[in-house]
């Protein structure tokens, strides 16, 4: 259990670090080419990943899991077969997809509603190999339970991308060109992950075998986690089209669609994932746990981890959604200067829980070999979502997507859980929690909005915001502990065991 808390501990300094880098990288984004830029910029990109996904979503994952389940079973040489395959199905996918476009010129410029995006998608198309690539040796780490590299590889790429941008942006003399060259800079990005993962790949002796025998098994388990991952990238791509489009004939300009497209999309959106930076690293070492505890029988680990996931990631969603839904405007103004962003943001907060218990029960779920039911799941939400886009605009404009991603996180939220329940024979108990967070998160927002009318008269935008996110933050983790819901002992002792890993042994050797 050590271990386990002090490689969560070492990923999630890796993973904020990244994700910190590439907030600070979105402000300088949206303070040189702003939201018409980000825009551009964010259709095209959309776009792109909905061929990435198509390449190469589900396979990483499912290389991981058969990895897994064939080390349990002692099949140690299917392992490098099975590598071999998901590398191969990816290369299959993604050098033709490639070529169709490059060769056929301008012919699907109809995809995007501004002709201009078309240039940026053709500069990052490229990277779809290299990036397919590196997605399979992603998954071969997770597979070997490898963190470390994998971790180290995400920042270096994010870093890489961040250095290439700030010196080709920085000459841009317009909107389009600076969008165009951050796409430049993505591709440059790519190539050096692949670069890097290839070679730690080799150096950790991992070898290719003959895949024949493993493409149907492969297949089978990862066509139904890219199907879904497809329709949720090709539901982006469809938004990206549609809604533009939609608030055109709802009366807005062409400048003005993409702008507020920008801020909703490419600046408000992006910060409501900020709890998942926290909880993917936890996740990413407790997913592999979850597999080989299902496939080796094991009901009460399960049982526990399933809980412990599910849980910790109620815990710290809901520490973020009060400071989201108090400080929106706060923080839309501060961080990008916009206040379109800070307006979605506020309305938008409670969608945070939805999205992070969704992700991680999906995860759990894929794990366990649910990738059907998962995917029958997201197809019922996104039909919901598609038509939110398509018939509210006119009513509510860009706040037709907040209905659809509600649809979304929200029905597969509730869905994923019953199967959770069903797919343990000791059931996870959690219910009682997720309930008693939901209402600790009330008397929380309802101070938090009688705190920030006290405080932004006397001390301004940036002293509201940071004091009154601290004081909520604080309140919130209060009412845990009055209720009962968390257990101080437990957690820092956890914490000390992370960071403190050697003294504590001794203690106990002495002892």
């Amino acid at each position: 259990m050590r271990n386990f808390f002090k490689t969560v501990a070492v990923v999630t300094v890796f993973s904020v670090s990244e994700k910190f880098l590439g907030f600070l990288y979105r402000i300088f984004l949206s303070r040189t080419i702003g939201s018409e830029g980000i825009g551009l910029y964010q259709v095209a990109l959309s776009v792109f990943a909905l061929f990435l996904t198509i390449a190469s979503s589900g396979t990483p994952i499912t290389v991981s899991r058969l990895m897994t389940k064939y080390r349990s079973e002692g099949k140690n040489e299917k392992v490098y077969k099975v590598i071999t395959a998901g590398l191969t199905v990816t290369l299959a996918i993604s050098i033709p997809l490639c070529l169709i476009f490059f060769l056929t010129g301008n012919t699907f410029s109809f995809m995007f509603a501004d002709q201009r995006c078309m240039n940026i998608f053709l500069v990052v198309l490229p990277g779809l190999i290299f990036t397919s690539v590196y997605a399979v040796l992603r998954g071969v780490f997770w597979g070997n339970k490898d963190f470390l590299p994998y971790s180290i590889i995400e920042l270096l790429e994010e870093i890489c991308m961040i250095i290439a941008g700030i010196a080709l942006i920085g000459s841009a003399t317009s909107v389009y060109q600076g969008a165009f060259r951050t796409g430049v800079a993505v591709l440059i990005s790519y190539i050096f992950s692949f670069s890097v993962a290839t070679a730690v790949f080799f150096f950790r002796k991992n070898k290719l075998k003959n895949p024949v025998s493993e493409f149907k098994p492969l297949l089978s388990s990862s066509l139904p986690i890219t199907v879904m991952r497809t329709a949720n990238s090709f539901a982006v791509s469809l938004i990206s089209i549609i809604l533009p489009a939609r608030l055109l004939l709802a009366g807005m300009s062409p400048t003005q669609a993409m702008t507020t497209f920008g801020a909703a999309v490419g600046q408000a959106i992006p910060l409501l994932f900020i709890p998942t930076t926290l909880i993917s690293s936890f996740t990413l070492v407790l997913v592999p746990e979850i597999s080989e505890n299902f496939y080796k029988n094991r009901h009460f680990y399960l049982k526990r981890d399933v809980e412990k996931a599910i849980k910790f990631t109620i815990f710290i969603t809901c520490l973020f959604v009060p400071v989201f839904t108090v400080c929106g405007e706060e923080i839309g103004v501060l961080v990008f200067g916009s206040y379109e962003c800070g307006k979605y943001l506020t309305a938008s907060a409670y969608l945070m829980l939805f999205m992070s218990v969704s992700i991680i029960t999906t995860s759990i779920l894929n794990s366990m070999g649910k990738e059907k039911q998962t995917l029958v799941y997201y197809v019922i939400s996104g039909v919901l979502m598609l038509a939110s886009i398509w018939f509210l605009p006119s009513v509510i404009g860009i706040y037709s997507l907040l209905v659809g991603f509600t649809f979304i996180y929200g029905l597969t939220t509730i869905l994923n859980l019953i199967l959770i329940n069903k797919m343990c024979k000791e059931k996870p108990v959690y219910l009682k929690f997720f309930i008693g967070s939901v209402l600790i998160l009330i008397p929380t927002v309802l101070f938090g909005f009688m705190l920030e009318n006290l405080l932004l008269p006397l001390l301004g935008t940036f002293l509201t915001f940071m004091i009154g996110s601290i004081i909520m933050v604080i309140v919130n983790t209060l009412l845990y502990l009055c209720f009962g819901m968390i257990e101080p002992k437990n957690f820092f002792r956890r914490v000390k065991e992370t960071l403190f890993p050697k003294k504590i042994k001794r203690k106990s050797a002495s002892s």
